[in-house]
């Protein structure tokens, strides 16, 4: 029998059965002892949605059969992919001190969870440490051997935290405008180009916050001069590219298949970011792409819009 998982585990869920039995697949090998389900309610305009959220709801609970506290989070009406996200993970977060993150198309390796239970450990009391993110989203970063390195960007397909970096987390960006005007862009991102790019990313999660939860968070957290720490090869996959997703309609650079972790961890020497894996990164999502990258994209979002159209 598998060992069982001492942390909790806070899964994000909505109306896409296929998806979500492949990850709580994952969750259920790994036994958490504690498990939060998250569920969005039915889109009132979307036929067929009550029913795939029946579906997702009906899976979950034929396949705990496992010792497991539950705590069911359930939404009877849409609240919108920003807001349910959002408020979930506060109330788990109202409950525990630590937990693991999973939406339903982040496939996790199943080393995933023992590499997040022992960094969990190690700094929880760091506060330079904000978030363990399940992939590096860029290639060949890691120098001399460590299992994971340091970098300001986190990223959110597959993480876990504390309730004591959550606690910095503003849905509605209050300081956001002070802060702006005050050149604290600036000071964060002295290239242009990136800072054109979160300038207008938070512009729109403070303006429309619907759908929107992890710009804020990741503002919050760099803000408050925390880092995220990402493992040196994908440990979570994002099968959720198509029409049904809610964003990513068309594949998303930086989705890698996963490797497991190898163990023992090989830890960093020191808690500093690294500087070239945050160039790469910066390169290949924060600076705007050139006119022709950009048709070719928003094509392929109107491809998905009409996609999602011609299905409901």
């Amino acid at each position: 029998m598998p060992s069982r998982l001492d942390i909790p585990v806070v899964f994000l869920v909505f109306n896409r059965p296929e998806p979500t039995a492949r990850v709580f697949a994952r969750i259920r090998d790994a036994r958490p002892a504690k498990l939060f389900v998250v569920a969005d309610g039915p889109r009132p305009d979307h036929i067929g949605d009550a029913e795939k959220c029946r579906r997702v709801r009906e899976l979950i609970a034929e396949g705990i059969d496992w010792p497991c506290e539950v705590v069911r989070d359930y939404a009877e009406k849409n609240l919108g992919s920003g807001r349910r996200v959002a408020s979930g993970i506060t109330k788990a977060f109202e409950a525990v001190e630590e937990a693991v993150i999973l939406e339903d198309d982040c496939l996790p390796d199943p080393s995933f969870f023992p590499f997040c239970a022992e960094l969990l450990a190690r700094y929880r009391n760091e506060p330079r440490v904000g978030l363990i993110g399940g992939a590096p989203h860029v290639d060949n970063v890691v120098r001399g051997g460590e299992s994971y390195f340091f970098c300001r960007y986190g990223y959110t397909w597959g993480w876990a935290t504390w309730r004591r970096a959550w606690a910095r987390f503003d849905y509605s960006m209050r300081t956001w405008a002070a802060w702006r005007d005050s050149g604290g862009l600036q000071e964060l991102f002295p290239r242009s180009a990136v800072r054109k790019f979160w300038s207008r990313a938070w512009e729109h999660a403070a303006s429309n916050p619907d759908d929107i939860w992890d710009y804020q968070w990741v503002y919050c957290y760099m803000r408050a001069g925390m880092l995220g720490l990402l493992p040196r090869t994908a440990l979570v996959e994002n099968i959720g590219f198509g029409a049904e997703a809610t964003h990513t309609t068309t594949h998303v650079r930086g989705s890698q298949p996963t490797k497991p972790m190898v163990f023992p961890l090989i830890h960093p020497c020191t808690i500093e970011p690294d500087l070239v894996a945050e160039a790469r990164a910066s390169e290949r999502f924060f600076s705007r792409p050139n006119l022709v990258v950009r048709a070719i994209r928003r094509f392929r979002q109107w491809c998905g819009r009409l996609r999602r159209s011609l299905a409901s």
